[in-house]
């Protein structure tokens, strides 16, 4: 066969946009993974990941000394009541990695890369309910290329598999209504049994993962009864229940006491107690006293310029088909509280919040539907293939070029809306979680002719991590620091760090745009 015409086959091929787009994100990401720095939140949650293999030991059951707190690693308080789904099943990868030669933070890095290119194949999937494949491939390739989710993609182990997970539930959610609405007369209770059987392990997995996991269970409840079955509504009662089982098989807190342990965990969730700050518009907040605009603003400004004007034009375009019957309201209606649900719910119960807005980026997707609703509407007009290549390469740029210019820091990007990350920096966070150390570390090294002392003014063991022997960190004691030591400062609601950047005395720094996420100093 001709290249020509295999090549035409491979393109008119409904998988062919999405892997092209996989392909191209594994080569980037397998040449950048180990570029990324360990993140604050990271080095504990995977002890946590190597401690919890206790709690499925029978050769533990049985030893006479068996207890269940062993299985929650050094950090029992806090993680203990944060369910490990995606962690059991992602040490496993990461330690033939580590048994290959990788460091702990490459390997889970990578991990977490590969986990949330799954996430994308999946989002594509869903997309082609209301749009073509290469619209699909290009608001794929338009979530792909934001910032802020390619650097949480590879540090983050918490909220892009919790993303992950919900939009696998949510598509086996939306494909088990289909089939339950669909089912043909005489099929068995076993063969509708097994529909239901996949989508709810996946449920459970994904409430273990974060309570809010059965907000999937909802949305495909809700497209299921716009099918007009409701005598098979039913059969969400077992889908639940072999949820509820797989959660708390998968998660060793609640087998003391499945129901009670998880009703605490939902309130401690709802409630979510800190005292942590957060600089956010050139002041600083505690954490559960946030202004209302906290979370639109964030969305606004941290998402590239073309996104809102794309899913606002996508809405419309929504609206007018569903109103001529080319877009079936009960896919669409469940997709958009996908958003809406949790948006509103943050504005009404004002929960506190940190670190940008990490903990709500599974609610991006519906964004991207709009976005990729206007695509497929632009390339209807277009028609030409060219030029749906070339407006969609222009979509990507706001993303792609500040990416390389911020790497390997993307998260911290802020779109030309408030001037780009370097303006940004002096009313915002950026490099909220401190992977700048890695950096800051690798910048002493060559200074390190003689053994000096580094103090860090917090998370000292992330630096610790990347030191040489001849570089001894510390916890910052001011009395401890002797004349020739060496601190180093974050940028972690210290806004002081930006304000004086252009007068400070300093001896290394790490920047980028002209943001400073950290400083070293010798005293």
């Amino acid at each position: 066969m001709p290249f020509q015409q295999r090549l035409r086959r491979f393109l008119q091929n409904k998988k062919s946009p999405i892997l092209l787009l996989l392909a191209v994100n594994l080569i980037i990401g397998m040449l950048t993974f180990q570029d990324y720095g360990f993140s604050l939140d990271e080095p504990l949650f995977y002890r946590y990941a190597d401690a919890i293999g206790y709690a499925y030991s029978p050769a533990e059951w049985f030893s006479g000394d068996f207890e269940l707190v062993r299985a929650y690693g050094p950090s029992a308080g806090d993680h203990a009541n944060r369910g490990p789904a995606y962690i059991l099943l992602a040490r496993i990868p990461a330690h033939l990695l580590q048994n290959l030669g990788l460091d702990v933070a490459s390997s889970w890095h990578l991990v977490n890369f590969l986990t949330f290119q799954i996430g994308l194949y999946f989002f594509y999937v869903f997309c082609l309910r209301w749009m073509r494949p290469w619209a699909a491939f290009g608001t794929t390739a338009l979530m792909s290329a934001q910032p802020i989710l390619w650097e949480h993609a590879f540090i983050n182990p918490k909220d892009p598999p919790f993303l992950v997970f919900f939009l696998i539930t949510l598509e086996l959610g939306f494909r088990m209504a289909e089939k339950l609405a669909n089912a043909k007369p005489g099929e068995t209770k076993w063969k509708t049994f097994k529909h239901i059987l996949l989508p709810a392990v996946f449920l459970g997995l994904t409430t273990n993962i974060r309570v809010l996991g059965p907000l999937a269970a909802l949305l495909a409840g809700l497209y299921f009864l716009t099918l007009r079955k409701p005598a098979r509504i039913w059969w969400f009662v077992p889908y639940g229940l072999i949820a509820y089982a797989v959660m708390v098989i998968t998660w060793p807190f609640l087998w003391e006491a499945p129901i009670g342990k998880f009703i605490q965990v939902v309130q401690f969730m709802s409630d979510n107690p800190t005292t942590l700050r957060v600089f956010f518009n050139g002041a600083l907040y505690p954490a559960n006293q946030l202004p209302l605009r906290y979370l639109p603003v964030l969305m606004l400004i941290t998402l590239t310029e073309p996104v809102w004007p794309l899913a606002a034009f996508g809405f419309v375009v929504a609206a007018f088909k569903t109103k001529q019957k080319r877009i079936a309201w009960g896919t669409l209606v469940p997709a958009l509280a996908w958003f809406a649900i949790p948006f509103v719910y943050v504005l009404l119960r004002r929960p506190p919040m940190y670190d940008g807005f990490r903990h709500f980026l599974f609610i991006v997707p519906p964004i991207f539907i709009l976005a990729g609703i206007a695509l497929d509407q632009i390339f209807n007009w277009l028609q030409k293939t060219w030029l749906g290549v070339t407006i969609t390469f222009a979509f990507l740029l706001p993303g792609i070029i500040p990416g390389i210019q911020l790497h390997p820091y993307q998260y911290t990007y802020y779109n030309r809306f408030v001037g780009g990350t370097g303006e940004a920096a002096l009313r915002y966070e950026t490099d909220y979680w401190l992977t700048c150390y890695k950096e800051a570390v690798e910048q002493l090294i060559p200074v390190a002719v003689e053994p000096i002392d580094l103090y860090v003014r917090r998370e000292f063991y992330i630096a610790a991590y990347y030191a040489p022997e001849n570089i001894l960190v510390h916890d910052y004691r001011r009395r401890a620091v002797q004349p020739g030591d060496f601190i180093l400062s974050h940028s972690r609601a210290n806004p002081g760090l930006q304000v004086l950047r252009d007068t400070s005395p300093y001896f290394m720094r790490v920047e980028r745009d002209g943001a400073i996420f950290c400083q070293t100093q010798r005293e």
